[in-house]
């Protein structure tokens, strides 16, 4: 399947196909709602999707990693080179790590705008050294490099219909749906790595602060209060994804399928933690494989519906090699 893509996308040089490749492998291994959403798409478009999903999570995972002991100023100087070697891949330089060639080839073919990489290593920075947000305003300015660029840089690739203003800001809320979903579900593990990631005045409207989810984490033990924060941060995520939902309209339509089966199934990962009591500072709540394959199954049918009814495509334009 990895040939079929990458010949699709008329990726020919063997280093670049073989960095590609590792960009598929990271997918499938992490992002295993990402990854079967991205089955969804046209050939040609997943090893972009593969790059971009890949090298955000090299660099999540210099700041993240708890199995690899690293001070932040070690960790501060892994993101440096990161930023530098892909600095010197998009501008036209050979890049040291595959994973920053394939995204650099992505970036270029796609025009994907440099200062959306680096919005997102600004915020991957940020990380080494911020623990907690006070404010919903503060964590929105976080996740505009941590989620929000995400969307945007995703949009030239899954392509949209609508003028890129428009759905901008759609896709832009998408990402950010889909991180405040990761919140809620891993308050826990990030209480471990010494963060807390919902905003510190939506917690103290319902009588919690850091000390209460340390002892709940620590304990193991429940308390309202922390249940009561939880279902209102869901709530805030909720809204997020009906910023976003209007926006799935203005993607080409070989696309929507992919988007929406993501939405789907990111939005049910609150519907696990409700199913779970808003537990997850004990525990991480996951949407059922079985649920999982249905959703991607209806996709798949629309997919094929659409290929019923569609007029024949363009013939896409040859990617940069």
């Amino acid at each position: 399947m990895t040939r079929r893509e990458l010949d699709a996308a008329a990726i020919t040089d063997p280093a670049l196909r073989a960095a590609f490749d590792r960009c598929r492998r990271l997918n499938a291994r992490h992002g295993k709602t990402y990854f079967l959403a991205t089955r969804l798409l046209p050939a040609s478009r997943r090893p972009a999707v593969h790059a971009l999903y890949a090298f955000a999570r090299l660099a999540d995972d210099i700041v993240d990693d708890l199995t690899t002991p690293a001070d932040p100023g070690d960790r501060a100087e892994r993101l440096h080179t990161l930023s530098r070697d892909l600095h010197t891949a998009i501008t036209g330089g050979t890049g040291h790590h595959p994973v920053v060639t394939a995204v650099a080839h992505t970036a270029h073919h796609y025009r994907i705008p440099h200062r959306h990489f680096d919005d997102f290593l600004t915020s991957m920075r940020s990380d080494l050294t911020v623990t907690d947000y006070d404010t919903l305003d503060a964590l929105r300015g976080y996740m505009h490099g941590s989620a929000a660029v995400i969307g945007l840089q995703m949009l030239p690739v899954l392509g949209h219909t609508a003028p890129r203003d428009e759905a901008a800001p759609h896709a832009a809320a998408l990402g950010e749906a889909f991180q405040l979903t990761n919140f809620i579900r891993d308050v826990g593990e990030d209480l471990d790595r010494d963060r807390v990631y919902l905003p510190a005045d939506l917690l103290a409207a319902e009588g919690v602060d850091r000390e209460l989810l340390l002892w709940s984490r620590r304990t193991g033990r429940g308390d309202p209060r922390v249940t009561n924060a939880l279902r209102a941060a869901a709530a805030l995520a909720r809204r997020f994804y009906a910023r976003a939902e209007p926006g799935l309209n203005m993607l080409e339509p070989r696309s929507r399928p992919c988007v929406r089966t993501a939405f789907v199934l990111y939005g049910e990962i609150l519907d696990a933690v409700a199913r779970d009591g808003y537990t997850s500072v004990h525990r991480r709540s996951a949407v059922p494989l079985t649920r999982r394959a249905a959703v991607a199954a209806a996709g798949l049918a629309r997919i094929a519906a659409g290929r019923l009814t569609a007029p024949a495509a363009p013939t896409a334009k040859e990617p940069v090699r």
